[in-house]
């Protein structure tokens, strides 16, 4: 399926998805299968309904270094159980978003670039929203329920590491910096992931990812789509 036109069909389900609160949707996937450039281009499609959009990432919500390399930084354990701090996105972005939420919420709390606290804005959203959050392991079982919909974008990981070889040369230094990180510390995280959380037996939707021209999609019996 042409790309944009899978995006606008998706566009056109969430937007018809009805809420007493804002619509939280997860955008998960493996690093560098594409989330954030879907999720821009879904936020894109989504503003001809009017609906005010929310878009966040979980990269705003990281742990310091400190925490984060606590088991070794090259860690696969570390990566997947310390990167992140999950009771504060909950905290800060979900949950008052959620079912009998303030409506006051933050995108982000953290820097990891700089590994500092950011003071970002205390902002109040509409409750017809849609917030648009995309990153790796959003489907773990702390956080799960606080979606309505999710969204798992495939990708394999020869692909991926072919395309963080581009996307992460400049944070990282050079590529044989990045080929090391994906496959020491990245990728074994993610297989850790994948084997014990089973994104994709959970996620609403899952999107092919490999070919961004022409992603393709697997629902399941219970896929929101397919009702």
């Amino acid at each position: 399926m042409e790309r944009r036109v899978l995006i606008d069909n998706i566009a056109e389900q969430i937007a018809a998805i009805e809420r007493p609160h804002p619509v939280r949707v997860a955008i998960d996937g493996v690093d560098a299968a594409g989330k954030t450039t879907f999720g821009d281009e879904l936020a894109t499609a989504l503003a001809a309904s009017c609906r005010p959009i929310i878009r966040a990432s979980i990269d705003g919500f990281h742990n310091p270094a400190a925490v984060r390399r606590r088991r070794g930084a090259l860690s696969p354990e570390g990566y997947f159980h310390d990167s992140f701090n999950y009771p504060a996105l909950v905290e800060m972005l979900l949950q008052p978003l959620g079912p009998g939420g303030s409506l006051a919420f933050r995108r982000a709390v953290f820097d990891f670039r700089t590994d500092t606290i950011v003071d970002v804005p205390l902002e109040h959203a509409d409750p017809q929203a849609v917030l648009l959050l995309d990153g790796v392991f959003l489907l773990r079982p702390e956080l799960r329920a606080h979606f309505d919909f999710s969204i798992f974008l495939r990708a394999d990981f020869q692909t991926t590491l072919a395309r963080a070889e581009q996307r992460d040369l400049n944070l990282l230094g050079n590529v044989e910096e990045v080929r090391r990180r994906y496959h020491e510390r990245y990728i074994p995280g993610q297989r850790i992931y994948l084997a014990t959380v089973e994104p994709e037996r959970i996620a609403a939707l899952i999107i092919d990812n490999n070919d961004p021209a022409r992603p393709t999609v697997a629902r399941r019996e219970n896929d929101l789509l397919s009702r």
